[in-house]
C-alpha cells in the first residue's frame, strides 16, 4: 500500500540523517583555491565518511581540517568492489539517523564515481542529499575547451582494445558532426600520450580535440587544437590526469 503524504512527512521529520557530497581536490593543490569555507565546516561537523580509499580520504581530511582527530573518524569503503551486504551496513547507518559524508578520490562524489550507489538509496529513502560546491574536471574541461556547452555527452573511459577504441572514436566523431554534441571522455594517465597519438591517426583533420590536463593545479595545461595541429604539437601529458573533449 502506498504511503500517505503524512507518513512520508513523519519519516523525514524523524530521520534527521543527511548525506553530504563532499568534493575533494583534483591533485596536489591548495584547497583554498577550489573549496569554499562552508565545505570545511561540514567536514568538521561529521565523523562518519564513505570513501573510495581510506588512506587518501584521511590525507584529504587532514589537509583541509588538520584539527580533526583521525582516531575519531568512522571510515567506510564504497568502491566498485563493494559487496551488497556492505551496502546494507551503510543503509543501516542512515536508518539510525547518522549523517554521512561521501568523498570521491578526485573531484565530485557520484559523478563518474561509485558514491552514486549510496545517493540512489538515500533518495529512495527520502533522506536529504546535500551536494557541496567543488571542482569537476569534466565541467571545468568543457568550460575551457571552447566547445558546445549547451549539448555534451560524457563517456568515461574508452575501450582499451585498439579495434574497439577506433570504432568508438569514429562513432563519437560522427555523432558530434551530425548533432553538434561535444563528446567528453577520459584515459588512464599513463596512456594519455598514446591517446593523443591515436586521435591524430583516427580522426579527421578538422576535428577539434581539447586536452585538459592537471586542472586546478599549478601546471594546468588546457589546449584545444584541430587534429591537423595536434600532429605538429609538442606535448607531454604522461601520468598527468586529463580530460578529453571532442568536437567535429
Amino acid at each position: 500500500m502506498a504511503s500517505s503524504p503524512n507518513t512520508i512527512f513523519n519519516f523525514i521529520t524523524m530521520n534527521t540523517a543527511k548525506v553530504y557530497l563532499i568534493p575533494s581536490l583534483l591533485g596536489e593543490s591548495e584547497h583554498s583555491r577550489v573549496l569554499p569555507l562552508y565545505n570545511l565546516d561540514i567536514i568538521r561537523s561529521l565523523n562518519t565518511f564513505v570513501v573510495e580509499n581510506e588512506k587518501s580520504a584521511r590525507k584529504f581530511i587532514k589537509q583541509v581540517c588538520p584539527e580533526k582527530v583521525q582516531a575519531d573518524l568512522d571510515i567506510y569503503i564504497l568502491n566498485k568492489d563493494t559487496e551488497p551486504e556492505e551496502m546494507l551496513d551503510l543503509i543501516k547507518l542512515l536508518d539510525k539517523g547518522i549523517s554521512l559524508g561521501i568523498i570521491s578520490e578526485a573531484g565530485l562524489p557520484a559523478i563518474a564515481d561509485p558514491g552514486a550507489q549510496l545517493v540512489k538509496v538515500a533518495q529512495q529513502k527520502r533522506i536529504q542529499v546535500v551536494p557541496l560546491v567543488g571542482p569537476s574536471s569534466i565541467l571545468l574541461a568543457l568550460m575551457a575547451s571552447g566547445m558546445n556547452g549547451q549539448n555534451f555527452s560524457f563517456h568515461g573511459y574508452l575501450p582499451i582494445d585498439k579495434t574497439e577504441r577506433k570504432k568508438k572514436l569514429m562513432h563519437l566523431e560522427s555523432e558530434s558532426a551530425n548533432t553538434g554534441v561535444a563528446q567528453i571522455f577520459m584515459e588512464t594517465p599513463y596512456r594519455n600520450n598514446q591517446m593523443v597519438d591515436d586521435l591524430t591517426k583516427i580522426l579527421r583533420a578538422e576535428t577539434k580535440i581539447c586536452v585538459a590536463c592537471h586542472i586546478t593545479l599549478e601546471d594546468e595545461d588546457i589546449r584545444t587544437l584541430a587534429i591537423k595541429e595536434w600532429k605538429n604539437e609538442k606535448y607531454d601529458f604522461h601520468k598527468r590526469p586529463a580530460i578529453f573533449v571532442l568536437q567535429a
